[in-house]
């Protein structure tokens, strides 16, 4: 159970990083301070995403994607070791 558990948590993490290094890479073709900002400074991505909602969308849809996959991991992994007893 934790294996499967373990491997829809990895995917839901690559998935998710694909689409947060695709967002960067929109946001640095906008222009440099923008990708800097989305990087370091907090709230930053969500004001570009708002703001430039056309561009950034796809690679945000991306990212939310793979949400589900690794919350579900992560649950079936909160079970296992509910059951366990840890």
């Amino acid at each position: 159970m934790t294996g499967v558990a373990g491997v829809l948590m990895a995917i839901g993490g690559i998935i998710m990083l694909v689409g947060g290094i695709m967002f960067l890479i929109v946001a640095f073709k906008e222009s440099v301070l923008w990708g800097l900002g989305s990087m370091f400074v907090p709230f930053v991505s969500l004001v570009f995403l708002i703001k430039f909602w056309g561009q950034a969308k796809k690679p945000f849809f991306i990212q939310l994607a793979g949400l589900p996959f690794y919350l579900i991991g992560w649950v079936m992994m909160l079970k296992a070791a509910a059951s366990v007893g840890m």
